[in-house]
C-alpha cells in the first residue's frame, strides 16, 4: 500500500476478544445472505420499493445476545429506517453507513437458528451496487471492536417478481437474443480489410512492400528523445534477435507485387554458391521535425519503406511518442508467422488537444501500481490528460506537508466508536483500519514518481480537490485537528477549520451526508485552499512536472448547504450578497483568485460555470456570466433530464469545455440492464457501441424530435470553447484493480477513437439511410480491429488487462442456434449439458445443431473465458 508506513502508526493492531463478550457469538461464525424478494410499485411509489431480506444464520456454539449488539452494513442509496417485523431496529449511523439493533422484545439467536430480517428500500433495485456490503459486528461491551462477517453473499437475482420493473419505464433485462440482434450490426472481415491502426490516423498512405523483422533495429535518435528510444526499443524487445541472421542473396525485403506469379522464374544460376550473407539491418529513425499541414505539437508522421527501413518524425517528443504507437499496432502479434511490417506513410494528429481519462481512488484507493499501468494504456491508446481524483467524503488520498491529520484520519477507514479517529467505512471497505482500499494514500515522493511516470509517457496528470461539497474527509480531518490543538490551548487550532458549529442548515447529498460541504463563511476555508494549493504546487515543482491548473471540484452542492449558517450569513451580509447563488459566486471567485496567484487556471464540474435558478418551479442551472472571461475549464457530466445540451450552452456562453457525459462516457456505468452486469446506473447503461456512436458536436443528433425541441446546438464560436473529452470512473463498486479492467476496457478504446480521430463519415450524412451504411462499415472495422489484434495483443503480451469478455448473442433459429459476438473474430466455445464452457469445450464454427442446454462463452488468447449465455434447444 502506498503510504503504509506512515498509516501504521494510525492504524490498530489485532485486537484480542475482550473477555466481556468471549461468551457471545463471533462475527466470524455468522453466515449472512441478501436477498432482493420483489419491487413494489404503487400509486405511491411509481418507480418501486424494493422488499429485501438478511438471512442471519448463527452458527457459533455461543448465541448472540437478546441486547447489547449493532451489526453494521453501507448500502450506497440507503434503506429504510424503523423498527422491522424481526424485532430489530434499523437506524442511519452517518452517510451510506446503516445498523441493526436489536428492539427490546428482540429474544436473540441461539446457536443454529436463522433469522429472517424483513426491510425496504426505498427505490427499485436493479443494479447490485444498491445492496448491502461490508457487514460487521460490534457489542457494546467492546465498542471499539468490529467483527467482520466474512461469510457473506447476495443471492441470484433470476425470479420474474425480483426482475419486475413495474410501469417505472426501466429498461428490461437484455436477453441473448436481445444480444445477437445488437451484434447483427457488424460483420466479420477478413485480416485485409481490418483497418490497421487504431485510433484512427488523419492520413494513411498504403505501400506495396512489406519489410521483414529478421532482427532488432539499430535505433537512431537525438538525445532530447532518449525516452521515446527506449519505448522504440522496447517494441522490438521480444520475439527478435540481437543481430540479423544470415540470409541467402536472393533474399528481398519486398514483397512480391500483385503479378509476380505470372513471371517466369529467373534461370538457375551457373556461378558458384555464394556464402550466406548477412540481412541487411532495420533501421529506425526518430527526429523532430514540422509536420506539413499539422499545427498540433502532437503530430507525427511514420513512414514504413522495406529499401530504407522505418521513420518518425514529430512536431514534438510527443508526436514523436504517439508515432511508436503506432508502431505498435501495426507490429506483428507476438507468435505470428508472418514477421513483417507494410510499407506505407501515415501523417496524423489529434482531433482534441485534450484526450482524458479520470481514475477515482478516493472513494476506493488504488495503488501506485494500478496508476502506473493505467498510465502505460492511456500513452498506448493515444490520451494525454490524467484526471486524479484524490479526494472525496469518503478518503483524502495525498500527503500534505503540515496537514498531517489529512492522512492519519483522512486517509483511514474503519470502524470506531470515538470520533475523530478515523473515517467510518464506506463502500464494503468493513471494520479493519488496514483495509487495502477503504486506507491508504500517496506519500509525497509517491506523488512525484506518478508525476514523472506519466509526463515520460506524454500525459498531463490533473489534480482534483473535492469542493466544496464531496469534502467530509477534510471537513472531519480538520475538525480533528481542531480539537486536538484546542485541548493544548493552542493559539491557532481553527487555523484551518472547514466546518462551522453553529450550522444549522439542512440538506442531504445524492451519497446522503449532511456534514460534508467547506463553509465559505469561514476565513479558515480559504487558509485551507490555500496551504493545499500551494503544497500541490510544490510537489510539481520538485517533480520537475509543470503544473497549469488544480481541479476543484464544484460538482453536487445539497440544497440548503449554508443557509442556516451564521458564518455564512455574516459573509453574505458583508459583501452584500443576496442568495446562497452569490456566496457561491463569491467562494469560487476566491478559489479561482488562489490558484491565479500561482499561475493556474481553475477547472471544475460544470457547477463552475453554471448558477443554480429555477425556471417553473424547477432547479435550472444556466451559463454564469460572471467568469465568462476567467478561463474556468468545465467539465460537464450532465446530460439529462432536460440538461441534454448543458456543455452546448456553456461553450456557445464562452467556458471551455471537456465533454464528460454520464451516458456516454461514464465507465462506471454497467454495460445493461442485468443484474449480474456490475456497476451502477443511476445515469444509464453504456455498452460498447454506445460510447463509439458519441458524436462530440452533436451529441443529440439521433434523439427524437421532442427530446431535440428547444435545445441548443452548438454554434461556430462554441465549437473553438470545446477541449475535448474525458472518459470517467469513479469506484463506488470498485475495489479489486480487476474491476476496473471490466468497467473500462475495451470500451476506453472508443473514447480513444473519437477523441483522437475526426468524425467517421456516418456521424456527419444527413441521409439517415447512407449514415446506416456508412456506420456499419465503420463500425465493423472497429469492432475486427478490437476482436481480432488490439485486445489479442494484450492478451499475448500478458499485460495483465483483465478487459471484459461480453458475453455471446444466442437465437433459436428452426433446428439450430445462431451464434455471434461483439468482436467479430474471437473464439467462442460451447457445451449442450448445462455445464459452463471452459476452454477445452468445442469450438463454435457455425450454427449449433446439437440439443439440450446450449452455453457459449468467449475466450480471449490466454483461455479467459467471458460471461455465460444459455438458451435451450430441446
Amino acid at each position: 500500500m502506498a503510504g503504509a508506513g506512515a498509516l501504521q502508526a494510525a492504524m490498530p493492531q489485532q485486537q484480542a476478544v475482550p473477555a466481556a463478550v468471549s461468551g457471545f457469538a463471533s462475527g466470524g461464525k455468522l453466515r449472512l445472505r441478501w436477498e432482493l424478494q420483489r419491487n413494489l410499485f404503487t400509486a405511491q411509489t411509481p418507480n418501486g420499493r424494493a422488499q429485501t431480506r438478511l438471512i442471519l444464520s448463527n452458527g457459533d456454539n455461543r448465541p448472540l445476545p437478546a441486547q447489547g449488539w449493532a451489526l453494521y452494513f453501507n448500502c450506497m442509496d440507503g434503506v429504510e429506517s424503523g423498527a422491522l417485523p424481526s424485532k430489530l431496529v434499523m437506524e442511519q449511523v452517518a452517510g451510506s453507513l446503516f445498523r441493526l439493533r436489536p428492539g427490546p422484545d428482540f429474544a436473540g439467536l441461539a446457536p443454529g437458528q436463522t433469522l429472517d430480517i424483513e426491510y425496504f428500500h426505498p427505490e427499485q433495485i436493479i443494479k447490485m451496487a444498491k445492496a448491502p456490503v461490508g457487514p460487521y459486528l460490534v457489542y457494546d461491551a467492546a465498542p471499539e471492536l468490529g467483527m467482520a462477517i466474512s461469510d457473506f453473499e447476495w443471492l441470484p437475482v433470476t425470479r420474474p417478481e425480483q426482475l419486475d420493473k413495474g410501469h417505472s419505464g426501466a429498461k428490461p433485462v437484455t436477453t441473448v437474443e436481445d444480444t445477437y440482434r445488437r451484434n447483427t450490426r457488424a460483420d466479420l472481415l477478413p485480416a485485409a480489410a481490418i483497418p490497421p491502426v487504431l485510433p484512427t490516423p488523419l492520413q494513411f498512405q498504403p505501400g506495396a512492400g512489406r519489410l521483414p523483422l529478421r532482427a532488432q533495429p539499430t535505433i537512431s535518435a537525438p538525445a532530447t528523445l532518449r525516452t521515446e528510444a527506449a519505448l522504440a526499443r522496447s517494441l522490438f524487445a521480444t520475439g527478435l534477435p540481437a543481430t540479423p541472421p544470415a540470409t541467402a542473396p536472393a533474399d528481398r525485403a519486398t514483397a512480391p507485387s500483385a503479378t509476380a506469379s505470372s513471371r517466369a522464374p529467373a534461370p538457375p544460376s551457373t556461378a558458384p554458391a555464394a556464402l550466406p550473407a548477412a540481412a541487411p539491418a532495420l533501421r529506425l529513425s526518430l527526429s523532430l521535425g514540422k509536420i506539413d499541414g499539422q499545427a498540433s505539437l502532437e503530430a507525427y508522421r511514420l513512414t514504413i519503406a522495406a529499401d530504407s527501413g522505418i521513420a518518425i518524425v514529430g512536431n514534438s517528443a510527443a508526436g514523436v511518442a504517439y508515432g511508436l504507437q503506432t508502431l505498435r499496432d501495426l507490429m506483428p502479434l507476438p507468435g505470428a508467422a508472418d514477421q513483417s511490417l507494410p510499407e506505407l506513410t501515415i501523417t496524423d494528429a489529434p482531433r482534441f488537444g485534450y484526450r482524458g481519462f479520470q481514475l477515482d481512488v478516493a472513494r476506493n484507493f488504488q495503488t501506485k501500481q494500478t496508476v502506473f499501468k493505467w498510465l502505460d494504456l492511456m500513452a498506448r491508446y493515444k490520451l494525454n490528460k490524467f484526471h486524479f481524483h484524490l479526494t472525496e467524503d469518503e478518503g483524502w488520498r495525498l500527503e500534505i506537508a503540515g496537514l498531517p491529520e489529512l492522512t492519519a484520519i483522512g486517509a483511514v477507514r474503519g470502524h470506531s466508536a470515538k470520533p475523530g479517529v478515523r473515517l467510518q467505512p464506506a463502500y464494503g471497505s468493513g471494520p479493519d483500519a488496514a483495509d487495502p482500499h477503504g486506507s491508504g494514500y500517496y506519500t509525497r515522493a509517491d506523488y512525484i514518481e506518478i508525476l514523472r511516470y506519466a509526463a515520460a509517457r506524454h500525459i498531463e496528470v490533473i489534480p482534483e480537490i473535492e469542493m466544496p461539497g464531496h469534502a467530509r474527509a477534510a471537513v472531519q480531518a480538520m475538525e480533528a485537528r481542531y480539537h486536538r490543538l484546542k485541548a493544548s490551548n493552542a493559539k491557532d487550532a481553527a487555523k484551518y477549520l472547514l466546518n462551522d458549529f453553529a450550522d444549522r442548515s439542512v440538506y442531504k447529498s445524492p451519497q446522503l451526508y449532511n456534514d460534508h460541504v467547506l463553509n465559505p463563511g469561514l476565513e479558515s476555508s480559504f487558509t485551507f485552499i490555500e496551504h493545499v494549493v500551494k503544497q500541490v504546487v510544490a510537489l510539481h515543482r520538485e517533480a520537475g512536472v509543470p503544473l497549469h491548473t488544480i481541479y476543484m471540484g464544484g460538482d453536487e452542492l445539497p440544497n440548503g448547504a449554508w443557509e442556516k449558517s451564521p458564518a455564512s450569513l455574516a459573509t453574505m451580509q458583508q459583501h452584500k450578497l443576496e442568495t446562497s447563488a452569490d456566496l457561491w459566486d463569491y467562494f469560487y471567485d476566491r478559489v479561482d483568485n488562489i490558484l491565479r496567484k500561482h499561475g493556474l487556471f481553475t477547472s471544475g464540474w460544470e457547477e463552475i460555470a453554471s448558477r443554480k435558478t429555477t425556471l417553473h418551479g424547477r432547479h435550472k442551472l444556466i451559463p454564469n456570466p460572471r467568469f465568462t472571461q476567467r478561463g474556468f475549464s468545465a467539465y460537464v457530466w450532465n446530460n439529462t433530464e432536460g440538461a441534454e445540451d448543458l456543455a452546448y450552452r456553456l461553450a456557445n456562453a464562452g467556458y471551455d469545455i471537456v465533454l464528460a457525459p454520464v451516458t456516454k462516457m461514464y465507465m462506471d456505468m454497467s454495460y445493461n440492464p442485468n443484474p449480474e452486469e456490475p456497476g451502477v446506473n443511476w445515469g444509464d447503461y453504456i455498452e460498447l457501441d454506445t460510447v463509439y456512436d458519441f458524436i462530440p458536436f452533436d451529441y443529440l443528433k439521433n434523439a427524437s424530435d421532442a427530446q431535440r425541441l428547444g435545445k441548443d446546438g452548438l454554434t461556430d464560436y462554441g465549437k473553438r470553447r470545446v477541449r475535448g473529452l474525458e472518459a470517467t470512473l469513479f469506484t463506488e463498486t470498485v475495489r479489486d484493480p480487476s474491476r476496473i479492467d471490466y468497467l473500462v476496457m475495451p470500451r476506453l478504446l472508443a473514447v480513444a477513437e473519437r477523441g483522437w480521430a475526426p468524425d467517421p463519415a456516418w456521424a456527419t450524412e444527413p441521409d439517415p439511410a447512407k449514415a446506416e451504411t456508412l456506420h456499419r462499415t465503420a463500425w465493423s472495422g472497429f469492432v475486427n480491429a478490437l476482436g481480432q489484434r488490439v485486445l489479442p495483443r494484450l492478451d499475448l503480451e500478458h499485460s495483465g488487462v483483465a478487459y471484459r469478455i461480453a458475453p455471446p448473442g444466442l437465437m433459436l433459429d428452426g433446428d439450430r442456434v445462431l451464434v455471434n459476438h461483439v468482436l467479430p473474430g474471437i473464439a467462442l466455445r460451447y457445451t449442450t449439458d448445462g455445464s459452463a464452457p471452459s476452454a477445452a469445450s468445442p469450438l463454435v464454427t457455425g450454427p449449433i445443431r446439437e440439443r439440450g442446454v446450449i452455453q457459449v462463452a468467449a475466450f480471449d488468447r490466454n483461455g479467459r473465458s467471458g460471461l455465460v449465455a444459455r438458451i435451450e434447444h430441446r
